[in-house]
């Protein structure tokens, strides 16, 4: 339901009704920046829901940007980061239209469970622009243990889903050495012989699920999740100018309490924002509710 008082548009320097602000991507080329297979999650999304055509660079290393594995520190947030890697693809490819993906794992700030990030960045060098779609998740696997045999090297590995998601072996969580770091182990003979191997350096070592896309179903369904966010804004049009990206900017609280009638904390309205002409517009009850359980009430659940 949307509120009849839409909050005043600053003026707009594209003109009333915006023509000029519409953004097509109707058979563009669209360069997804990965190594990893990221293409298998998102290219099937924006093919069939935007209508681009979709390149992966050849030379395209994201490791320089970073890795899960800790050799190599990410360069900035993960925004940041993902933008950087859309520019590096389109000095690949001959493009104006590039895609990334960034993800990151942390504790869940309420439950303590591993919790998943992951950003779709769109970057539109002929419109000047970028939008990205967002997922978080504690669907995930990321786990990581110290083990000291083989025996808790594969109980370990069949906890996190291998062979299907793969396995990380180094002598320290904290080691920089690549020659010392065993990424996408999918056998058990190689992990054995990985472990072993590893053993004779240190009593022991460390295990943890590899996080890199085309190592864990996992993780690329989510990235999915977040392509079809990053779609969703970009169809997400403004009223008053059409241009990409007319979302949530502010939750109002204040529903009232469905027994004594006062506002609580609960949502109330989504304020939505144009990021090009200002326009915002109010949405009385997005949960399409309108009033909310006393229980959520400060007054009748003191």
């Amino acid at each position: 339901m949307t509120s009849n008082k839409a909050l005043t548009p600053s003026p707009s320097p594209f003109g009333r009704g915006g023509q000029e602000c519409r953004i097509e991507f109707s058979d563009r080329l669209a360069v997804i920046a990965t190594m990893h297979r990221k293409e298998l999650a998102i290219a099937p999304i924006v093919q069939t829901s935007l209508g681009v055509r979709v390149a992966v660079p050849q030379d395209f290393n994201s490791d320089l940007f970073g890795t899960f594995t800790r050799d190599i520190d990410r360069p900035a947030n993960q925004i940041e980061t993902a933008k950087l890697k859309a520019e590096k693809a389109l000095e690949l490819i001959d493009a104006d239209l590039a895609i990334a993906s960034e993800g990151s794992f942390f504790p869940h700030p309420i439950l303590g469970i591993s919790y998943n990030r992951e950003i779709v960045f769109l970057l539109d060098k002929k419109h000047n622009f970028y939008v990205y779609g967002e997922y978080l998740s504690t669907n995930t696997n990321f786990r990581h243990q110290e083990i000291s045999s083989y025996e808790q090297a594969y109980d370990f590995a069949l906890k996190v889903g291998f062979p299907d998601h793969a396995i990380v072996l180094m002598l320290d969580a904290n080691t920089s050495a690549k020659e010392a770091i065993y990424k996408g182990i999918t056998s058990e003979d190689l992990l054995e012989e990985s472990v072993h191997e590893l053993l004779k350096q240190s009593p022991q070592i460390h295990i943890e699920t590899d996080m890199r896309s085309l190592y864990n179903p996992t993780r690329m369904k989510n990235i999915a999740k977040a392509t079809e966010d990053l779609v969703r804004k970009l169809q997400q049009l403004c009223p008053n100018c059409n241009f990409v990206n007319f979302d949530v900017a502010k939750r109002l609280k204040g529903l009232p309490c469905e027994l004594c009638g006062l506002p609580t904390q609960v949502t109330r309205a989504h304020v939505y924002c144009c990021d090009r002409c200002q326009f915002q517009q109010e949405v009385l009850f997005p949960d399409e509710v309108q009033t909310a359980d006393p229980m959520y009430c400060s007054y009748c659940n003191p």
